[in-house]
């Protein structure tokens, strides 16, 4: 075994790679780049080497560099997490060649399935169900149209290299083509280094269902059940499960065999996905396989009850596998939210900067250790409290797992993990992963990889959160208010006659989106300082609230009408720093809880409009001005390209919302950019 490795990634990877490693008794060297000096998996790995600057392809993408810092540290073999070099053969083969050994699948194997348009090709000869398309690399955007129309609309425009999402694009007719194909091409190149795009058929209404599969040395290959992955949002993954709640058991051992025989075809040895779409008769087409872990490995662990970077460690240090197929377990249910620094609030733009606040559920499950009797909740990250989030890499902040007796036993541990994950300084997705997890047709099974853009097609806002009683929060944060009375009502000294009352009845004023006010009368029969006991009623409504929580807690958990609850509450909003902002099951509210005489005063005050900014072209997000397409004095047309903003690792096209003359370019291209900063300026 190993006595030491060197782990080429980043972030929450790197920390999962270091957990296995340090229960097998192996160090661990990591690496960074100048943003990740005071990085989680730097603080955890037993050694650490400066790579470069903070663009990976001044550091993480610099073969060079990680291969001198192993020899450096006397590392014996180089493990790559995902992304980045993972799937690189050319690296692969390096290693190789400098005597050390590739934590991850052969060069050559990386080499036949890493390469989309040669795996399509491989998979055909192994006898597994392929997609009709185009397996060649395109050349032109106008050939892509050409070969788009023979296909038949709609097209999935794919790098041949991609993954993760980047360089992927789904055309509905020769415009979308065209701006696709253009588009995947420049993501590839920038993200992957290899710009080759090809197209295939796009099956409607599909599922996304992919086969862990795992292979050594000595010939052996077996598969560890599926994984669900068909919440997805702009083809980026978004939720994933396992088992499918879809597919029977024919299909499953069906797509288990192709994969198997899809490995062997290709020799390979080490954890490894092959992906198919499936469609609603449970017919399946493989669509690439992925020659390296898998960022949703966590649910195949949980329900299979191993640790696959400990089983990827064994077999590249010449182990065999230490079970067969009729040994894989398949025990309970599991589900992986991904955790994102975006905003879902804002189109879910990437939000970037320092986590003042980072309180996870509370974890009783560990990364690399055995799956607990009945389940429980898991928390892999790479960043903690007062850390920062860079805009140079990807936005993904945690993943939270939840094992479950099944599924819906699973849904309702995700439910309350997620009211409980506490985020500030930055902005996350908990609220849109919040709603989708209380989506009847989620919790039903009732989706494709369309349920996003179907449920959601105008964006995610406050009021699409799915709480079932809207009421709920307006009453806690009635019960919240009532507390602080209490707590002025027993300050000594105050002047006689004019003591904090402690009153009964209050207005809570809820501000809206549009600025608008709804008001709702709350009415208090009972209060328990002591145990935060309250009976109420909101608009007539009764409540029996307990939560003993403490008025500075972000996390208030208790009962409501006899069923548990947590939700988050904090005092003070962009709006108002009177109002509080409480949010649960992904509703968000803003809301001050005031006297009937104040909430009658507040009837006159009147709403401030925002300021005007029709003849600006703002930045959305903090990212990177690659492009800016047009000149001072231009006629624009809406719809036309303005500019292009990097952040993320992914493109952002600004375009014009309407006709104008451009007066004024404030921006330069390569400048960093702050949220609003002025980009363009209208006549």
């Amino acid at each position: 075994m190993f006595k030491k490795i060197l782990i080429a990634n980043r972030g929450e990877i790197a920390c999962r790679v270091i957990k296995s490693a340090r229960k097998m008794g192996i160090a661990t060297v990591a690496v960074y780049s100048e943003a990740d000096k005071d990085a989680l998996h730097v603080e955890l790995a037993d050694e650490a080497v400066l790579l470069g600057p903070a663009p990976s392809r001044e550091s993480y993408l610099v073969a060079d560099k990680i291969l001198a810092a192993a020899k450096q540290t006397g590392a014996e073999a180089i493990h790559p997490g995902y992304g980045f070099l993972s799937e690189n053969e050319a690296f692969a083969r390096r290693v190789e060649e400098e005597g050390l050994v590739f934590i991850g699948p052969k060069h050559a194997s990386i080499a036949a399935m890493g390469d989309k348009i040669a795996s399509k090709k491989l998979a055909g000869a192994a006898k597994v169900n392929t997609i009709p398309g185009w397996n060649e690399a395109i050349e032109t955007a106008e050939a892509a149209v050409k070969i788009a129309r023979d296909i038949g609309y709609p097209v999935m425009i794919k790098a041949s290299a991609g993954g993760g999402g980047k360089g992927l694009r789904v055309a509905y007719d020769d415009q979308s083509a065209f701006e696709g194909f253009t588009a995947c091409r420049n993501e590839a190149r920038n993200s992957f280094g290899d710009d080759r795009v090809f197209i295939e058929k796009f099956v409607e209404e599909p599922r996304h269902i992919e086969i862990q599969v795992l292979g050594d040395a000595f010939g052996n290959v077996i598969y560890l059940n599926e994984r669900e992955c068909s919440i997805q949002r702009r083809h980026q993954k978004v939720i994933e499960e396992a088992p499918s709640p879809f597919i029977s058991d024919a299909t499953r051992k069906a797509m288990g065999e192709q994969a198997v025989a899809l490995a062997r075809a290709v020799n390979y040895q080490s954890a490894g996905t092959v992906e198919f779409v499936v469609g609603k008769d449970q017919s399946f087409y493989f669509l690439e396989m992925n020659t390296r872990l898998q960022v949703e490995h966590p649910v195949t662990e949980c329900i299979t009850g191993l640790d696959l970077v400990e089983l990827m460690i064994r077999v590249a240090a010449g182990e065999k596998l230490p079970l067969a197929q009729a040994d894989v377990k398949r025990d309970g249910w599991a589900i992986e939210c991904r955790i994102n620094a975006e905003d879902p609030f804002r189109n879910f733009l990437p939000s970037t900067g320092r986590l003042v606040k980072f309180l996870p559920p509370d974890a009783t499950m560990a990364a690399a250790g055995p799956m607990l009797t009945g389940g429980g909740v898991r928390v892999d990250t790479g960043v903690e409290e007062g850390g920062e989030i860079p805009m140079f890499y990807d936005s993904m902040i945690a993943k939270l797992i939840v094992h479950g007796k099944d599924r819906a036993d699973a849904i309702a541990k995700m439910r309350e993990a997620l009211n409980g994950f506490v985020i500030r300084g930055i902005s996350s997705n908990i609220p849109f992963q919040s709603a989708l997890l209380a989506h009847p047709d989620f919790q039903s099974g009732n989706f494709n990889t369309g349920f996003i853009a179907q449920h959601y097609p105008h964006g995610f806002a406050a009021e699409d959160g799915s709480n079932a009683d809207p009421l709920f929060l307006v009453a806690l944060a009635a019960q919240i208010r009532r507390k602080e009375h209490a707590r002025a009502a027993g300050i000594t000294g105050q002047l006689s006659g004019h003591e904090v009352k402690q009153a009964a009845d209050f207005v809570a004023l809820v501000k809206g989106d549009d600025g608008a006010t709804r008001r709702h009368v709350v009415h208090f029969t009972a209060f328990d300082a002591r145990s935060g006991a309250a009976e109420l009623t909101v608009d007539g409504q009764p409540y029996h609230l307990v939560s003993p929580c403490r008025l500075s807690d972000l996390r208030h958990s208790g009962t409501v009408n006899g069923r548990h609850f947590v939700a988050q509450v904090e005092r003070g909003t962009p709006r108002n720093i009177l109002a509080y902002r409480l949010s649960h099951d992904g509703a968000r509210i803003d809301v001050m809880i005031v006297s009937p005489r104040a909430a009658a005063l507040s009837a006159w005050m009147k709403h401030k409009a925002p300021p005007d900014t029709s003849k600006l072209l703002l930045s959305p997000m903090p990212g990177l001005l690659v492009q800016v397409a047009v000149a001072v004095g231009q006629h624009v047309q809406a719809g036309e390209r303005l500019a292009v903003i990097e952040a993320m690792k992914m493109e952002n096209i600004l375009t014009a919302t309407q006709d104008g003359v451009v007066e004024e370019i404030v921006a330069t291209q390569g400048q960093s950019l702050a949220v609003d900063e002025t980009i363009i300026r209208f006549r």
